[in-house]
């Protein structure tokens, strides 16, 4: 392509942004903190989706500082529904790092921006330009759609190399001083005009010299390999009504300090065996066969809390797809029958005989033969006595615990139904 075509890219495109951009929160500032927080939170997020969170979050977290001191559950809470709360995480981290290194100030310093948790050379990019109006390129997926298809690029987007050379174009197309600018135009128009799947050409500002459109491709590019389907997990979830002190609340656990979700709270719920899995018909009301799948839940319940649940019936079917697992689960209903009422010494023989109801081997019947169920009793009695990481909670609980998105909804939606 030529020297006249790229010149042509740069000035249009950033005449086109300066005649009217989009009224988004984070451009009111030049502030890089704020800068900061909302390009991670626009991380495989749409805009629409991200602004109340964005406000929300800057209205509790106004500063770096604030942040770093922030508890972590509520910077999850304040984060909840967003996803991928790895972000949430590595942002107070990152946080943190800018007061303990840099007291407290986003430095104006590209390397150090990208020592930071968390920051990666689109994060660092986007900071420096438009913060510090620095010449440093942001590339992010819209970027690297719209200059494959304005230079006809036959590269794989996916692949890390391709992600290089597409920095170092970017790099050179940037005007001389108006860097926050113009990677803010790229942005803007990968995410309004050259879209995806049907690029808007002709209201395009750099349309005349766009190679993809001249050669009739602009839908065919870019190249992209496509990515490894997200590994199906089947997993069944319960609902555990509590009574008693508990009445109205359900049983929920919090995950642990790392890993998938770390820290966030859930409902009991286990992976399905593979041998199981032709048990579940997801997306159908099934009235029979449960009974193996009710049990799983009932000793893994107990196995953990103490607690002998008694599974009802299905309640409702949900899923999730993470980055890497698509869960599949089914969420039954479940009550801690009648026994609190009843007197001490039938409490293992019922055990015995509900646990031989939803398991097929009766496993938990045979342990309360042998063990004479004594931790059992002692914690369905108490009830509230329970091993960490669980806890009962009601619909109040809601404002201060952090659930993913999965949990929410079915959490949301079985408070607003009379059960």
């Amino acid at each position: 392509m030529t020297a006249e075509a790229k010149q042509h890219f740069s000035r249009e495109l950033l005449h086109w942004y300066r005649r009217g951009n989009r009224d988004l929160p984070w451009r009111k500032s030049r502030d890089p903190y704020r800068i900061w927080v909302s390009e991670i939170m626009l991380q495989q997020t749409r805009v629409d989706t991200v602004i109340p969170y964005y406000e929300r979050f800057m209205d509790k977290f106004p500063s770096v500082q604030a942040l770093a001191e922030a508890p972590e559950p509520e910077v999850l809470k304040c984060w909840e529904g967003l996803g991928y709360y790895s972000r949430a995480r590595n942002l107070q981290a990152g946080a943190r790092q800018v007061m303990e290194l840099h007291q407290g100030q986003v430095p104006d310093d590209k390397t150090a921006v990208a020592a930071l948790k968390g920051v990666g050379p689109y994060t660092s990019g986007a900071i420096m330009s438009i913060a510090f109006n620095r010449p440093e390129p942001a590339v992010d997926g819209n970027v690297m759609r719209v200059l494959s298809r304005y230079f006809a690029l036959e590269d794989d987007i996916a692949k890390p190399a391709t992600r290089v050379k597409i920095e170092k174009l970017a790099a050179e197309l940037i005007p001389e001083g108006a860097a926050g600018d113009f990677n803010q135009a790229l942005m803007e128009l990968g995410a309004l005009v050259c879209t995806p799947k049907s690029p808007s050409c002709l209201p395009c500002p750099v349309m005349e010299h766009c190679e993809a459109r001249i050669e009739g491709r602009e839908t065919e590019l870019p190249i992209k390999s496509k990515a490894k389907p997200p590994r199906a997990e089947a997993r069944i979830g319960v609902i555990v009504e509590g009574s008693g002190e508990h009445e109205g609340k359900v049983l929920v656990r919090q995950r642990p300090a790392t890993g998938l979700l770390a820290q966030m709270w859930e409902l009991p719920h286990l992976l399905v065996p593979k041998e199981l899995e032709p048990l579940l018909r997801f997306g159908e009301e099934q009235l029979t066969e449960q009974a193996p799948l009710g049990g799983l839940l009932t000793e893994a319940v107990a196995g953990d809390t103490g607690l002998l649940i008694r599974p009802q019936r299905q309640l409702m079917d949900a899923d999730h797809i993470f980055s890497h697992i698509h869960w599949k689960m089914r969420v039954y209903k479940a009550d801690l029958g009648a026994m609190n009422a009843r007197p001490t010494a039938q409490l293992a023989q019922m055990a015995a005989e509900a646990a031989a109801v939803y398991t097929a081997a009766g496993k938990l019947a045979e342990q309360a033969e042998q063990a004479g169920q004594t931790a059992l009793i002692e914690q369905t009695e108490q009830q509230g006595a329970l091993r960490e990481p669980y806890r009962w909670i009601g619909p109040e609980h809601m404002d201060e615990l952090a659930f993913p998105n999965l949990f929410l909804k079915i959490l949301r939606d079985y408070w607003n139904q009379d059960l």
